[in-house]
């Protein structure tokens, strides 16, 4: 049972807040509470617990004011894990502060997000003193496209003005204008590149700087990538060792996707011969200056011989990528290997090519540890010099680690037993564009054994956590502990106030063509019977198709994702609706969770069609190919679930304050024609439903 003590402090610091913030009290708040402090306070609990609260349950100060104080009474830290960076700074710039401020509860809290959130003092110095001389290998050459006409140039100096005048710190979400990707790439870092305790900037690193304190923070906001990420580093490098925490992942609907991008491998053809010619050019141009300074010649030789070996199978192990590509029978520009198993030619070469990455990063590493030693010990005119060279060695040493996990797992491609993996590969026309994929296709058993065997205790949230009204799609995906405390608190917001409308239609969208073409002619109707709408489309092809049929009339209100940011389209709308014009708002699946649009800004909701996960997806058809082979229905277990899912944070659009009322359009007579449908059906809130025949 939970300790009284804590109770007592919870519910009165509850109470110091509803009256603080004149706030009503809501019986699901006080229901997830106590489902969380129970779950984590109670010694005989079972200390993991998955939570669906709906709309407007107030989640964040839930979990905070019954989590914290267990986690302060048994000297745990609360790491707070998000999705996006929209809701950490809620967490950190809004609830945390009221929390404090009116709870009686006393705590620090303290923002942490990865290296590529912050700006690199290091690369900003070089890029702004045009340094050519002794240029800092980039571990994305060939993706990095700078601004032209200046842009470039003259962003990097005004960050260079604001980070002298402590008018900014060096985090990128804070710089006041869009960053181009690019430009925000050339000036950030990875754990990799990063020179570290032996950056000439350390005391000003911008990442470093937000990293102090966070030790003696009680509560520690960061976001799920870098939860994971601290994880694959073997815990506690990043964040707090994964015993002394408890874990809140909200938006936890998104970690099992998250984990699994986190451990995919990937390498490209043309990207790796070039970054192999680099290298060798590098030693070649360093080879006299390394000798110079009691660099041993037979390693440089080694390193040398090394690379041209590696260019030689890299370009063999290709050219079998490209034959099998060749031979696919339905001319397709990709190939998935059936069952992640690669044919025995390729794995054999794929085995000889992990040994000499293996050999690679082996004889890269004395080299690093001497640059290291002579970083340290060099005087200020050769200091930049080492630092440069250490950087470049750094990012050699990181291409070598990816490229040795992606060809590791080729090799042991016929090993997949226990965690069976996805593996593919694609072209873009030529053999210089070679893609090659590998990834995990459950991120059950990576959680089970990096998290849930690890943390102390861990609270899984979001408003939709349960597919087809059962949490087992979840538990299947996630692979939470079998003793995990399920539990659902609904929206305080009545669904009724919602209209659910399926129009009677003559196609649907197995018909791509024809259900485009009525969509046409539906949506002048649609369109004009709100103010505030949204549109969502699971087809980028579909979305361009009715802009260019409907730009003509709509063009003064039509906002089209891709054509703006997502902030910038947001802000736009806002403003339209806000001086009492019409505004639409064409999307993506990103736009079906995480926006906020109450009252006015969104009163009409127009889902093109159900959801379902794109049928070309590699990894989903690898799980799909898994499940067929063990007698099982892939659809009726993977598809329509995940489409549940994704329909009901597409539903959540719409209702976002106790006032709000509107409509939800669903262009998918399936949902009435199919049998699956009566399921989604059932698992959405109990609207008021208007199925036209």
């Amino acid at each position: 049972m939970l300790n009284e003590s804590i109770q007592d402090k919870i519910k009165s610091a509850l109470t110091a807040l509803t009256r603080a913030r004149d706030l009503k009290p809501r019986w699901g708040q006080r229901q997830m509470i106590a489902e969380v402090a129970n779950a984590l306070g109670d010694p005989e609990g079972p200390g993991f617990l998955a939570i669906e609260a709906g709309t407007g349950t107030g989640k964040t100060i839930a979990y905070t004011i019954a989590a914290l104080p267990v986690a302060q009474a048994r000297s745990k830290k609360l790491i707070i894990a998000t999705a996006t960076v929209a809701l950490q700074e809620q967490l950190v710039f809004k609830d945390l502060p009221e929390i404090k401020r009116h709870s009686g509860i006393n705590f620090s809290y303290q923002l942490a997000k990865g290296r590529g959130r912050y700006l690199c003092l290091y690369k900003l110095d070089q890029l702004s003193q045009g340094v050519t001389d002794q240029p800092i290998l980039s571990m994305y050459p060939d993706e990095l496209e700078l601004p032209e006409n200046g842009e470039a140039e003259r962003t990097y100096d005004a960050m260079l003005r604001a980070v002298s005048d402590d008018s900014w710190d060096g985090d990128l979400d804070a710089w006041p204008e869009v960053l181009d990707v690019g430009l925000a790439r050339s000036i950030t870092t990875d754990h990799g590149q990063c020179l570290g305790r032996r950056c000439p900037h350390i005391t000003g690193c911008s990442f470093f700087r937000a990293r102090e304190g966070l030790e003696e923070a009680d509560i520690i906001v960061t976001n799920h990538d870098l939860v994971l990420s601290d994880f694959r580093l073997g815990g506690g490098r990043i964040l707090p060792p994964p015993e002394d925490g408890f874990y809140i992942f909200d938006e936890g609907h998104q970690l099992a996707e998250k984990c699994i991008n986190q451990f995919a491998c990937f390498s490209r053809s043309g990207r790796t011969l070039n970054n192999l010619a680099e290298a060798q050019q590098w030693l070649d141009n360093k080879r006299e200056f390394l000798l110079e300074n009691d660099v041993r010649s037979e390693t440089l030789s080694v390193l040398s011989a090394n690379i041209t070996d590696l260019l030689q199978v890299s370009r063999d192990t290709y050219a079998l990528c490209w034959d099998a590509l060749g031979q696919s029978m339905d001319g397709r520009s990709d190939l998935r290997f059936s069952f992640g198993r690669v044919p025995d030619e390729l794995r054999d070469a794929s085995v000889v090519l992990r040994d000499l990455w293996a050999l690679h990063s082996q004889k890269l590493s004395p080299l690093l540890g001497l640059v290291e030693i002579l970083v340290e010990e060099a005087d200020a005119d050769h200091r930049d010099t080492w630092e440069s060279s250490l950087n470049d060695l750094q990012v050699i040493a990181a291409r070598a680690e990816g490229q040795f996990a992606l060809w590791d797992s080729y090799a042991r491609s016929s090993d997949d037993a226990t965690m069976p993996w996805a593996r593919w590969i694609k072209h873009y026309g030529d053999e210089s564009s070679i893609e090659c994929y590998a990834s995990p296709i459950y991120a059950r058993d990576i959680l089970a054994e990096q998290v849930w065997q690890r943390v102390a205790g861990a609270v899984m949230t979001s408003a939709t956590l349960t597919a087809l009204g059962s949490f087992e799609h979840l538990m299947q995906q996630t692979g939470m502990p079998a003793n995990t405390k399920l539990a659902r608190v609904e929206s305080p917001f009545e669904s009724s106030r919602g209209r659910f409308v399926v129009p009677a239609m003559d196609t649907d969208p197995s018909q791509p063509a024809a259900h485009s073409e009525e969509l046409i002619a539906l949506f002048p109707e649609l369109l004009e019977s709100h103010r505030g709408t949204l549109v969502l489309f699971s087809s980028k092809r579909q979305l361009q198709e009715l802009v260019e049929a409907l730009l003509t009339r709509f063009k003064s209100r039509l906002l089209v994702q891709g054509q703006m940011s997502k902030a910038e389209i947001l802000q736009e709308h806002r403003r339209r609706i806000d001086a009492g014009k019409s505004s639409i708002i064409f999307g993506l699946a990103s736009f079906a969770e995480g926006v906020d649009l109450p009252g006015d800004y969104c009163s009409h909701v127009i889902i093109a069609k159900l959801p379902f996960a794109a049928p070309d997806d590699p990894i989903d058809a690898a799980h799909a190919e898994l499940l067929e082979a063990a007698g099982r229905n892939p659809f009726m277990e993977l598809t329509v679930p995940s489409a549940s899912l994704r329909l009901l944070q597409a539903c959540g659009r719409l209702l976002r304050t106790e006032t709000d009322e509107g409509v939800i359009t669903l262009l998918d007579r399936r949902v009435v024609t199919k049998r699956y449908g009566r399921a989604i059906l059932d698992a959405l809130p109990r609207y008021n439903f208007d199925i036209q025949h």
